[in-house]
């Protein structure tokens, strides 16, 4: 392990905003903080807005920056990427903005019924190959787990360069009958992206020099608790 890593996870330990939960505290158990985010970390009453797969931080910080009213948390398994996001927010004494480190997996440990007010999914990877089809962050099983602990109407946001994960997305909420809220093939193709569809990551900025077109998905699980998989996948040769 290189020692820039090392330092970061050193650092890490120092921010009031970083949480990392052993995986002791969270496999097959709740953890102190389930039902507890506003009251021990936020100590406020504010929404909470969740960003999956956050990387370095940048979405969430952005979004911690422009919409105070409400506790943004980024989530990611890599500390030596959040470090970038924690950093800066504290260096910014954004009071709203915290990150944990855990896999998305044992979220319905760390959240409680109702929790979550939204949840933003920004260019994760879009598991291509057959066998990891699970491991999307739109598949019938993680979807399961948001139910747990999202309320009913809550937004969840998907934003991605990968077509086949947006339409993969796209087909599971048909299979499902969900609401779908906004949709887009190319957000600034057609002056669909309003401010925070507009933040731009480091990632993305890559995808779109490439000249990527970069789409959008809006829905709600409308209170579902199961999701059942579409039969898009039979028809993909991935």
């Amino acid at each position: 392990m290189g020692k820039d890593k090392l330092k970061r996870f050193q650092e890490n330990l120092t921010f009031r905003n970083m949480i990392q939960p052993a995986f002791e505290e969270v496999f097959h158990k709740d953890h102190p903080l389930k039902g507890h985010w506003n009251e021990m970390i936020f100590r406020n009453d504010n929404p909470i807005v969740l960003e999956l797969g956050c990387g370095k931080g940048e979405y969430t910080v952005a979004l911690g920056m422009a919409h105070p009213e409400k506790n943004h948390i980024g989530i990611d398994i890599k500390g030596a990427r959040m470090w970038r996001g924690a950093k800066t927010a504290t260096e910014a004494k954004l009071e709203n903005v915290a990150f944990l480190r855990t896999r998305i997996e044992f979220l319905d440990s760390l959240f409680g019924e109702d929790e979550v007010d939204e949840i933003w999914i920004t260019f994760p990877d879009p598991q291509l190959k057959r066998h990891r089809v699970k491991k999307r962050l739109t598949s019938p099983a993680f979807l399961a787990c948001y139910a747990r602990f999202l309320r009913p109407q809550a937004p969840i946001r998907l934003k991605t360069d990968s077509q086949h994960l947006h339409k993969y997305t796209k087909a599971v909420i048909e299979e499902n009958a969900l609401p779908l809220l906004a949709c887009s093939d190319d957000i600034y193709g057609t002056d669909f992206a309003d401010a925070a569809l507009s933040i731009k990551t480091a990632y993305e900025n890559r995808f779109l020099e490439q000249g990527l077109p970069i789409t959008y998905l809006e829905f709600s699980l409308a209170g579902h608790k199961q999701f059942d998989a579409p039969i898009f996948e039979a028809d993909e040769s991935l």
